[in-house]
């Protein structure tokens, strides 16, 4: 075998045809001999603290930038220290390929050193995950992957892969082509369908449509507000779709659901047609699913076919690419004068205006969370990637940044993952490096991953990192001074670290904003540091998120609504 190579090379040679740049991960036993290989530096890499971390800033790079996400962990602990971000993926619909190292194929299933089934544990969790047993399957396995991930409903895709298969050499060559007869994912819709729910829109009253983070993945925000502006048809979004419309579009209702605005939950309520675009109804959005849009008919376009009536009865499903649909849409002409909705768009926006999101800005005696995203803001022209953590203020960012594009917004959604906004930063600057990167962390999460702290310095990272102190897990302190009697039990923090000493401990700017007087000119001073800068502000500590539905409710049944 003349032109053998080993697996490790095999494989890296793969990732360069997949024009794969950069690879996340945290070495190991049964990974060292591809770390060898890397160590000749035709594939970047990117070391983490965590591997966590390392599947969290994999998933901030491709939400960023839509490019599947690559990372490599060690067997046994790394694999499974790994399972709480390809889990988050899976729930988010990430495209991840994710190289789990394994124990040598002669020790599989004989509890060797730091082996685990990863297999068997990242099946749910997965879209498809594989087991290399024959080098020389590396080059189909690894396109494969790279194809499950980044078509259809995007998500994560393991490749389990023992010791030995790094090692090995095979004269394997790249397949000419992929062979995938049980994978081939619906991307332009059924004209007839289109049709069908184009002459139920000419007929609606009161239609509305819903943006989720199908839009954002499909790349469709372009086509999504030429439609809404077409027709001038009032549009909310999901948390995952916030930016597919421009938050201060005049057509643009704002989020629906648990923290919702007042107008889009109403819409919700009232609507007769719901023309739902990349959004699975999940429980935040749709919390009493019986009540849900009462008086509607609704249309659902989705890639993933498994989630059209699996929550809300649906009459028109359309199976396809949201940009691909959209684009059939716009062909329709439905109004002579181009305006057949002007009343019900009255009923909207006079419910936007007169009921915003809104918090008391007028006291002087707290820094008020809301205040300090809403200032930066407009520090920000509204045009930073911005991230976060999960809890009250990714909520309060969900509401008050004026995000005006798509792959804009990067947190965790449906799995809401405490610790994910570090390390997801990160991956997000690393690949939109020309971009200004600001997150939104509370220091509950801050404490999950601030070891990721040391990459900032470590690959030239300037992010801003903006820590919402409340001295508490503040969402759930939100839920038991609401709904258990105002105890408090283990949601307050009896101590913490000094945050700006332990920044600079990696060697990164800091500074504590405390005087509510001070906080906008403060911001502006830190917000002009050029590298990488920890922001602690010390805001309210009984701040709670509104309006709110509460689970289980109807979305018409809001707490905080004057």
């Amino acid at each position: 075998m003349t032109n053998a190579k080993s697996g490790s090379k095999i494989l890296i040679d793969a990732l360069l045809r997949q024009n794969v740049e950069m690879i996340f991960g945290y070495p190991g036993g049964a990974v060292l001999p591809l770390y060898d290989a890397l160590y000749d530096g035709e594939m970047p890499h990117i070391l983490t603290r965590h591997e966590q971390g390392a599947v969290h800033a994999a998933e901030g790079y491709a939400k960023a930038t839509g490019k599947p996400g690559v990372v490599v962990v060690t067997s046994g602990p790394g694999a499974t220290n790994a399972v709480t971000g390809i889990a988050d993926a899976m729930s988010d619909s990430v495209p991840l390929v994710v190289f789990t190292g394994q124990v040598t194929t002669n020790g599989i299933g004989k509890d060797a050193f730091q082996e685990a089934d990863v297999v068997g544990i990242t099946m749910p969790i997965t879209k498809n995950n594989y087991q290399v047993r024959d080098t020389s399957e590396l080059p189909r396995i690894i396109d494969e992957a790279f194809h499950i991930a980044s078509t259809g409903r995007k998500g994560p895709v393991v490749i389990d892969l023992p010791k030995d298969m790094t090692i090995i050499e095979s004269d394997a060559e790249h397949p000419p082509a992929l062979a995938l007869p049980s994978y081939q994912p619906t991307v332009f819709p059924n004209k007839l369908q289109v049709k069908k729910l184009m002459e139920e829109l000419k007929e609606a009253k009161k239609p509305l449509v819903l943006a989720g983070a199908g839009v954002v993945q499909a790349n469709a925000s372009e086509e999504l507000t030429a439609f809404v502006e077409k027709h001038k048809l009032p549009v909310l979004s999901t948390l995952l779709g916030l930016g597919a419309v421009p938050s201060e579009h005049e057509l643009f209702l704002g989020m629906g659901g648990m923290h919702g605005s007042f107008a889009a939950n109403m819409a919700l309520t009232d609507c007769d047609l719901l023309i739902n675009i990349g959004s699975r109804f999940d429980d935040r959005l749709a919390s009493a699913p019986q009540e849900f849009v009462p008086n509607a008919v609704v249309a659902h376009i989705d890639i993933d076919p498994a989630e059209i009536g699996k929550i809300i009865e649906t009459k028109i499903p359309i199976v396809a690419d949201a940009k691909e649909t959209l684009k059939e849409m716009l062909t329709y002409e439905l109004c002579e004068n181009g305006d057949c909705w002007s009343d019900w768009r009255k009923i909207n926006q006079s419910r936007k205006k007169l009921h915003p999101f809104k918090y008391d800005a007028e006291q002087q005696k707290e820094i008020k969370p809301q205040k300090v995203i809403e200032y930066i803001g407009k520090l920000t022209a509204g045009e930073a990637i911005v991230v976060t953590d999960v809890g009250q203020h990714q909520m309060w960012t969900a509401q008050f940044y004026p995000f005006k594009n798509e792959k804009q917004f990067i947190t965790s959604g449906g799995l809401g993952t405490m610790g994910y906004g570090i390390p997801a930063a990160i991956g997000a600057k690393l690949g939109c490096r020309e971009k200004e990167v600001v997150l939104f962390v509370g220091d509950g999460g801050f404490q999950m991953t601030n070891q990721e702290l040391a990459i900032l310095n470590d690959y030239d990272l300037p992010i801003k990192i903006v820590l919402l102190n409340n001295q508490s897990l503040g969402m759930v302190r939100q839920w038991q001074e609401s709904f258990f009697n105002e105890r408090r039990s283990e949601s307050v923090f009896a101590s913490q670290p000094d945050f700006v000493k332990l920044a600079e401990a990696y060697g990164i700017s800091a500074v504590r904003i405390t005087d509510p007087q001070k906080v906008e000119a403060d911001l502006t001073e830190a917000f002009k540091e050029k590298g990488p800068i920890l922001i602690e502000v010390a805001v309210s500590q009984t701040e709670h998120v509104l309006p709110m539905v509460p689970a289980g409710k109807p979305n018409y049944q809001m707490m905080g609504v004057d």
